[in-house]
């Protein structure tokens, strides 16, 4: 007598929840619309989004503000093709996500079937992990090897593909065995004889500086990363998405003077941060030539990319944090050295700088005044998600955080379409586990058309994000309504027109009436006032505010481009 049965779509379900998936993310149709059903009936959250790469974003936000992976739930083809960027993302980010991909029926392959592409392949460039169970009963088991590989060694994504003919076949259950759920990461201690030189090497230091990066944020770092840099004394920048494992406003914190402590430092301690095109791979010009690193990271692959580290700490970041600190004597670096008058003079003059800007409310405004007032507004323990160009690299300087993982932005993969899939994640996040915290999505312009359709899912469920959209008209910079007009006057637009310039003065705010709301029109300091205060009014909707600035408006002069160009 055969025994109860059960379809690949349900087998599928359980294994994720055995797995202890909370969340996700997709774009529903053939075949995959079952799994979407059957998930939200497990009582797994399931967000319907408006495109597949934004889907990817915000399932790997989630990951990554969770620190287990978010699903990203896509039908075949196009729409798995859809998630390479945000595969991509995730991998360059080392956020954990899961992608799972409807497919054509087995039988079917070969021959021209509907959204027939050889899905596998496209994603393993992209993944740790990406394969196709060969069974319904091998499902569990590729479920959990799939989080795994999401979450184990160095975070990033993982890709299953499930044929429509997987997820509607069916099997005895009592053939069916869950796969036990993913054990807790394994940590590791560094070598003590390699903490010793390191705390040797740093006690040693004339001009010593910490860089605390993205790794330290997910790695829920923050205690240990503030009592080791509160017992050395020590400077310490933040990466971008580094910000806030220690506050912006923490005394020792050397931001403003980032390129003098890069260029003059003469031994840095890396904790979670990689020696890439953001930290300018560790190289002069950016670094006296004969700087050491003391870098510590959970994969060994990581030491000695782009320079060779003098000391590489292998372990848990927590962990090796903890060690040094019992390591070092006491504070290291007395706040009265010739080192840090250095740094506190130049950030003295940073700052002077940004103030004039910031004080300069005459029409039409710039970045640095609309930053300022933003600061002064928002809550401090808002949640910032941030990209575009100078909207994304000057908010940075100007937006501060005081807890972790409270930033997040285009990240190492400089992926611009990221902010509404983050907010929309953030969100959620903030729903379940700090009810009350604010979500504010700062955009530019040209960043904010990549998913603005995603303010739909925003509305449609009920998310009380501010999307804050500085307006410059273009990419970098943008012309203002008459030099357009004059530009394109009698002259073929797709000749005349600039490929960084958007159509001057866009009303994006409008877009809430789709909603039936009203959205901020603001070109003057009192209008953005006047907006982000009814905006933060709001505690069960969402708000837009379109603020307009001058199209020519750039960066403060900077000692160095922000891109490490080749020489060659």
């Amino acid at each position: 007598m055969s025994g109860e049965e059960i379809d690949g779509t349900h087998v599928l379900v359980d294994a994720l929840v055995n797995q202890g998936v909370e969340y996700m993310f997709g774009v529903v149709g053939i075949p995959v619309i079952e799994v979407a059903v059957a998930a939200q009936q497990a009582g797994i959250k399931y967000v319907g989004m408006r495109n597949e790469q934004a889907a990817c974003y915000a399932a790997q936000a989630i990951g990554y503000l969770t620190g287990k992976p978010g699903v990203c739930l896509v039908v075949s083809g196009p729409g798995l093709l859809h998630t390479i960027g945000g595969l991509a993302n995730a991998q360059s980010n080392c956020w954990p996500v899961l992608v799972i991909g409807g497919s054509s029926d087995e039988d079917q392959e070969g021959m021209g079937a509907f959204q027939e592409c050889p899905q596998v392949q496209s994603c393993s460039l992209y993944c740790k992990y990406s394969a196709r169970p060969p069974r319904i009963d091998t499902i569990p088991y590729h479920v959990a090897k799939a989080m795994k590989c999401a979450m184990y060694g160095r975070p990033g994504a993982s890709y299953l593909d499930l044929p429509g003919s997987t997820l509607s076949g069916r099997v005895e259950e009592s053939t069916v065995v869950q796969f036990p759920r993913c054990p807790p990461l394994p940590v590791s201690l560094a070598s003590p004889d390699l903490v010793s030189e390191a705390a040797t090497l740093l006690a040693g230091a004339q001009r010593p500086l910490v860089v605390v990066g993205k790794g330290a944020a997910y790695g829920r770092a923050e205690e240990e990363v503030y009592r080791l840099v509160e017992k050395t004394g020590l400077p310490f920048l933040p990466t971008p998405m580094g910000k806030g494992v220690l506050p912006d406003d923490h005394p020792q914190c050397i931001a403003p003077a980032r390129s003098r402590a890069l260029l003059e430092a003469d031994v840095i301690l890396l904790l979670g941060a990689r020696l890439n095109w953001m930290l300018h791979f560790g190289r002069p010009p950016r670094y006296a030539p004969d700087v050491k690193f003391i870098q510590v990271d959970a994969c060994a692959e990581e030491f000695h990319n782009s320079v060779t580290g003098s000391v590489a700490l292998l372990g848990d970041l927590k962990m090796v944090c903890g060690q040094l600190e019992k390591a070092v004597p006491g504070s290291l670096f007395p706040s009265h050295s010739p080192w840090w008058s250095r740094l506190k003079e130049k950030a003295q003059a940073n700052i002077q700088i940004s103030t004039k800007l910031a004080e300069d409310t005459s029409l039409p405004l710039n970045y640095y005044t609309v930053f300022h007032h933003l600061q002064q507004l928002l809550p401090s323990d808002c949640i910032i998600v941030s990209e575009g160009a100078n909207t994304m690299d000057i908010g940075r300087t100007l937006l501060l955080n005081k807890y972790p993982r409270h930033r997040l932005d285009a990240g190492t993969f400089g992926t611009m379409g990221v902010g509404l899939g983050y907010a929309i994640a953030s969100a959620l996040w903030a729903r379940d586990h700090a009810p009350g915290k604010r979500i504010v999505c700062v955009e530019g312009d040209s960043a904010f058309g990549f998913s603005g359709m995603e303010m739909e899912t925003i509305y449609r469920y009920k998310l009380p994000i501010i999307v804050i959209i500085v307006n410059n008209n273009g990419i970098y910079a943008g012309l203002d309504e008459r030099m357009f007009e004059e530009i394109q006057e009698g002259m073929d637009a797709t000749i005349a027109t600039p490929p960084t310039s958007l159509l001057p003065n866009v009303h994006y705010e409008r877009i809430t009436a789709v909603f039936n709301d009203t959205g901020y029109y603001c070109k003057s300091i009192p209008e953005l006032q006047e907006a982000v205060n009814q905006a933060l009014r709001e505690k069960h909707k969402p708000s837009l505010i379109n603020v307009m600035i001058n199209p020519m408006a750039q960066r403060k002069t900077q000692d160095f481009d922000w891109l490490t160009r080749s020489k060659l």
